[in-house]
């Protein structure tokens, strides 16, 4: 785990996912010599990006442009979104998808057009369409496999790149759990591992983080076990601006049943339908779009009929069998092994929380305030995604944002975009709280609907004491008992933040605050000085 020698600059990369894995090849590919760690929680093909379903979201298509795919990403931001880096997504995506298709990423194409790489022209791509977007440009592969067909991709390459020997420039650690990153004199110089019960620190003249989002913050979540937001909590003790926490995504439809498994938005963009216990059409009434609204409208629309009573279902049986195993074969066989005929009956629906739009702030070169430090993928907050993440634009700003920190880490030092001086890690201490309850304070509280008296007392549950002094017992906790401690960090500042936007906007919805406030439309940061303080009036 010793820095290489011979070697100009050692970069680590925290997470395997998409984000993680193009920084990390494409820096190779750029630098001949830098050498990339790559460390994860898990095994290297764990995380996010393989359980992604939709699609990856570019303006390749026919009729489509990138002015358009710009408009639908800013409309569905609801005014928070940063212009110049939906710009940056957008012009950069189609290269993005040449550069998937050359790490082979099959695609799906158009009957008769192949699905090798290289083969076909764009206009070949099988396109979908996907709510709020108003062209066909979701590209899919595998059908509702794109992630881990992009993931399977990413993999191979990476292990083709560490498969060199003593000569390799690329290294994965896999089962190690990011414990603390190093920081001395307010730069990030390496991070702290937990490794087999071991800690170990690991020097690095640039540290990047891709370590996904907080999804196992809520009791329902379509993300998987691995998804707690180490690397933001990290980020946070470090001394970090975090910026936008309080945009939480929920996705409308999951499976109604233990382990809310995905129902893609792609089976409504194919003519799906939402409909109440009496086969009324509900979003109707609620949106323009109907079952294509902005996810928000159709979670929370989705919401209010459970609270009424009706449960809630995705009628799709006007697809066809065949058409439904052809295109959605994995939810085919999850719905099947759930004990539904989704060709013959509606499968029962509700809200579970996706996609965190919030994160730790980066400029458009993925620089977070704290030199030393880049953020990729979920755990970033690019300005990309605002108040509402446009469907399958996020695993095109991991590959756009990934492309975009490896150019900068190629090309330049470690240097902070802000400006901004970090503090030395800091520990933070709280009394010992069970997930289960952790989980009843962020559903009750800081779900689809929010208002102040909640929050006031979720933020009085959650919120965290600091200290200067490094906790050692870190290192003794177990990992479950470490997830949760960054959880409840990170439950801290969602909490913090939802109480401070005293508005309704985008995911961000509150009963008491039910219209967007034009004095709002900013981003709220939020930094682990910000949490302690704001604790103090509450508990005097």
């Amino acid at each position: 785990m010793s820095i290489r020698r011979g070697l100009a600059a050692r970069v680590v990369v925290v997470g395997s996912g998409a984000a993680g894995l193009v920084t990390a090849l494409e820096l190779l590919r750029r630098s001949p010599d830098v050498s990339v760690t790559v460390v994860t929680k898990g095994s290297v093909s764990d995380g996010n990006t393989r359980y992604a379903q939709g699609g990856i979201a570019a303006a390749v298509m026919p009729g489509d442009s990138v002015s358009s795919h710009v408009s639908d990403t800013l409309a569905a931001g609801a005014g928070l979104s940063d212009a110049e880096a939906v710009r940056v997504l957008c012009s950069e995506g189609p290269a993005a998808i040449t550069e998937l298709v050359r790490w082979g990423v099959g695609f799906d194409r158009v009957s008769g057009a192949g699905s090798g790489s290289g083969s076909g022209s764009a206009a070949s791509f099988d396109a979908g369409l996907e709510g709020a977007h108003s062209h066909h440009r979701i590209l899919h592969a595998g059908g509702d496999a794109t992630g881990a067909a992009i993931e399977l991709a990413l993999v191979r390459a990476a292990l083709a790149a560490a498969s060199g020997g003593r000569d390799a420039r690329l290294e994965i650690v896999e089962h190690a759990f990011l414990l603390d990153l190093i920081a001395v004199d307010g730069a990030v110089s390496g991070v702290r591992l937990l490794i087999g019960g071991v800690v170990r620190e690991v020097a690095a003249d640039a540290v990047v983080l891709a370590t996904g989002g907080l999804g196992q913050l809520y009791p329902h979540t379509t993300n998987p076990a691995v998804t707690t937001g180490d690397g933001a909590a990290a980020a946070l003790r470090a001394g970090a601006v975090l910026e936008d926490v309080e945009f939480v995504q929920f996705h409308p439809t999951a499976l109604a049943v233990p382990g809310s498994f995905l129902v893609s938005e792609a089976v409504r963009g194919d003519g799906a339908v939402l409909v109440n216990a009496t086969g009324e059409r509900f979003l109707r009434h609620a949106h323009p779009l109907a079952e294509l609204a902005p996810r928000d409208v159709v979670a929370r629309a989705i919401a209010a009929q459970m609270a009424a009573g009706s449960p809630v279902f995705l009628d799709a049986t006007s697809l066809g069998r065949d058409e439904l195993a052809r295109r959605f074969p994995t939810i085919d066989a999850a719905s099947r092994a759930a004990g539904f005929d989704w060709a013959a009956e509606p499968l029962p629906v509700a809200p579970a929380a996706h996609y965190w739009m919030g994160g730790v702030a980066t400029d458009l070169a993925a620089r977070t305030s704290l030199p030393g430090l880049y953020a990729v993928g979920e755990v970033a907050r690019t300005g990309v995604h605002g108040a509402n993440r446009l469907a399958s634009n996020s695993l095109l700003e991991a590959v756009v944002f990934g492309r975009r920190a490896a150019a900068a880490l190629a090309g330049a030092g470690a240097e902070a975009w802000g400006g901004a001086s970090g503090a030395a890690v800091r520990s933070v201490s709280a009394p010992a709280l069970p997930r289960e309850d952790l989980h009843g304070w962020m559903w009750s509280a800081a779900g689809l609907h929010r208002s102040a008296g909640p929050l006031a007392a979720a933020f009085e549950a959650l919120a965290p004491s600091a200290t200067d002094e490094l906790d050692a017992s870190r290192g003794f906790a177990t990992v479950e008992e470490l997830e949760t401690e960054n959880l409840r960090l990170l439950g801290a500042a969602v909490v913090h933040s939802a109480l401070a936007r005293e508005e309704s906007r985008g995911a961000h919805f509150r009963s008491d605050f039910p219209h967007p406030d034009p004095e709002l439309a900013h981003p709220l940061p939020v930094t682990l000085d910000s949490l302690t303080t704001a604790l103090h009036p509450l508990r005097h």
